[in-house]
Formats: C-alpha cells, sequence, structure tokens
C-alpha cells in the first residue's frame, strides 16, 4: 500500500513538502484518542523479549528515530504510536534559523538514498524547550535531544553556544546529543578534532550537571562516518576518558564516490554538495562501529545508524556492540509498517539466536572476530 503511494503521490512531490505533509498525518493521527490508540496496536505491538535498557532508561525495543525528522520536537507522540522506541529529536541550535535555500532535500531512489543540506533549520532551543515542558505525552517515550552550533556563531564561540542550548534543554531531555558531524554548517566538522572536542564535551557536561541537579543527564557525541580510522579512535579514546555516555555511529557522509552508486553521476553531480544517508551509508556506518566497540567495548553505549533499512540490518549492528539502533532514510521509503517489521524481525532473530537476551547479543561478533 505504501509503496504504491510513494510511487503515485510522495516520489512526484518535492521531497521536503512530501516531509512535511505525511509528518502531518502522523500528528493528525496521534491527536485523535481512539485512532492513535488502534493505529499503535497495530504497528506498535510490544515484545517483551526487545525491552531494553541503556543510558539508565528503559524502552519498549533497541530501534528509535534519529535526528531530522522531528526538528522541533512537534511529533513525538505521533512517532512514539507507529513503534519507535525512542526518538531524537533536532537538531536544535541556540537561535533559530531558517536552515539553507531550497530546494535542500533530494532522494536518490534507485539507492534507496538522500541526500540533504538542510542546515539545521530549527525554531530554536527556546522554543522548542517550551514545547517539551508543553507536551502531555499520549505514548511513553525515550525522547533524546540532539544539539548543534548556530550557523551565523563563529566557530571560537560555539562552545557557548553549545551551552546556551544545554541549559535550556537538558531538564527536558532524557539524553542529550552533541553533534559536531553535520556537513552542512560550515565548519563545524571541524569540532570533531579532539583540541576542540574536549573542551566542548567538557562544557556541555559542566552545564547539563549545573543545570539538572536531581538526576544525571545522559551525554553522547555524533560523529562523521568521513573520519578517518585513527580519528575515530581517538574520539572513542576522549569519550571514556571525559566519562561520556555514549557515541553515535554515524551521520551523513559527505562522499561520493566508492559507494556503488546507482543513480546516475549526472543527477548526483546536479544535485551539489550535502550529506548523503541511506543504503550507500551501510557498510561504512558498520565499519566505524565495529571499530569503536572494539576500542571502548562496554564501557560506554554506542548507537548504530545509517543504512538500516531491515531487521537484519539491525541485528547485525547490535551483533556489532550497538546496544540502540537508530533510522531515518529507511523511514522515508518504507512508510509507516517500517518499526513493527524491524521489531518483529529482530524478536524472531533473537529467538533463533544462541542469546538469551538482547543484552547478550550486543557486540558478540566483533568480540568473536578479536578471539
Amino acid at each position: 500500500m505504501y509503496s504504491l503511494l510513494f510511487r503515485l503521490i510522495f516520489r512526484r512531490m518535492d521531497p521536503e513538502r512530501a516531509h512535511h505533509l505525511a509528518f502531518s498525518w502522523i500528528r493528525l493521527a496521534a491527536r485523535v484518542p481512539v485512532l492513535r490508540t488502534l493505529v499503535a496496536a497495530v504497528l506498535a505491538p510490544r515484545h517483551r523479549a526487545l525491552r531494553t535498557e541503556a543510558l539508565g532508561l528503559c524502552m519498549p525495543g533497541p530501534f528509535g528515530l534519529a535526528a531530522g525528522f522531528d526538528k522541533n520536537a512537534t511529533g513525538i507522540d505521533g512517532l512514539a504510536m507507529l513503534g519507535f522506541g525512542h526518538v531524537e529529536i533536532g537538531t536544535v541550535t541556540a537561535q533559530p534559523q531558517p536552515g539553507n535555500p531550497r530546494q535542500r532535500l533530494f532522494r536518490l531512489v534507485p539507492d534507496r538514498a538522500l541526500i540533504n543540506r538542510m542546515g539545521f533549520n530549527n525554531e530554536g532551543s527556546a522554543a522548542v524547550a517550551a514545547r517539551l515542558d508543553a507536551r502531555r505525552a499520549a505514548f511513553p517515550a525515550v525522547v533524546g535531544v540532539n544539539i548543534g552550533k548556530t550557523k551565523v556563531v563563529p566557530e571560537d564561540e560555539a562552545v557557548a553556544d553549545y551551552v546556551t542550548s544545554t541549559e535550556r534543554l537538558a531538564a527536558r531531555a532524557d539524553y542529550l546529543v552533541v553533534n559536531v558531524s553535520s556537513p552542512n554548517t560550515p565548519g563545524l566538522r571541524n569540532l570533531q578534532a579532539v583540541e576542540h572536542l574536549r573542551p566542548l564535551l567538557s562544557a556541555v557536561r559542566e552545564a547539563a550537571d549545573r543545570t539538572v541537579t536531581g538526576r544525571r543527564v545522559p551525554l553522547l557525541v555524533k560523529i562523521a562516518p568521513d573520519l578517518a580510522d585513527e580519528d575515530v579512535d581517538t574520539v572513542a579514546d576522549l569519550a571514556v576518558e571525559l566519562g561520556l555516555d555514549g557515541i553515535i555511529a554515524t551521520n551523513t557522509t559527505i562522499a561520493r564516490d566508492g559507494l556503488g552508486l546507482a543513480t546516475q553521476r549526472t543527477e548526483i553531480e546536479a544535485i551539489g554538495a550535502g550529506g548523503l544517508s541511506g543504503a550507500p551509508l551501510k557498510a561504512r556506518s558498520l565499519e566505524v562501529l565495529r571499530r569503536l566497540y572494539a576500542r571502548v567495548g562496554d564501557r560506554i553505549t554506542l548507537i548504530g545508524v545509517g543504512g538500516i533499512e531491515t531487521a537484519g540490518d539491525a541485528w547485525e549492528r547490535i551483533l556489532a556492540g550497538a546496544t540502540l539502533v537508530q533510522g531515518y532514510s529507511g523511514f522515508i521509503y518504507a512508510g509507516p509498517w517500517w518499526c513493527r517489521t524491524i521489531n518483529a524481525g529482530l524478536a524472531e532473530r533473537l529467538a533463533r539466536s544462541p542469546y538469551a537476551t538482547l543484552a547478550d547479543a550486543v557486540g558478540a561478533e566483533t568480540r568473536k572476530a578479536a578471539a
């Protein structure tokens, strides 16, 4: 049904317009009590074996929605209704900003991929904090908040910019993510260098602890797949040194070569700059995840994201070392049944596996390869 809808309607629409239309339908359904209960019963059945504890939080399953879909925390209930075990909102910046000029979102349909250069379009951390305060949850949902740098803020003022968002949002976040890996804010990826990343993460940690005194807000960093292997190792070591709670691997890629893209090269060149996500990112994201787990083991939580389309992809990330798994681009191509299919597939794989629990499966293949 959805594949027909995609071919006949969404594929013919501007991708950003299609996103807003589909998201408005999700939000509308979540506002109707009887309808949302029915939709959740069909699309979000709970599998007891998939219950996951991570970052000090309890989730109905390991599969969640990556940042970028709900930038302003407008549809958390609707997304939980569809079966996502956690929802990461954002990226949110200290100041509201419109993002880059349109057109800024593109589909590579033959590759089941997207290219975006959205540029952190969002309403700003003050507005998002107010919306989270006003939220009356229809469904329990773990909500991560992904924060980034305001575009007009110079690099030497980036720490203060992140701290402002932290002070506004930490109390409303089940976990907090520092995004230094989007390719669509000039200079942002420079902050992944350890000499910049250490003071940034330290300042955000201190601000979160100062702002929220009744609990520890888990803090994670999201990294790019384009980091060299030695830089992945350096970030992993820094995360352990600073007592970070986790790493999200990975964001979108600026690469175009070596991904086996089926879309015509002339079409890709015409699209221009932007971060590529979806199926072509699968191999490198998995490689980075395995490298991280081999480096940090169970000392911090790893979240695998990038090219996840199926239950098999999600299971592979868990075996590689991911406690949690996220997707986004696959949602665009698979539609509202996506979570149900992935969660059912994960439950089946766990039942057939030698592992008693999902936690036992985390990193099992990476450990085996290292033995």
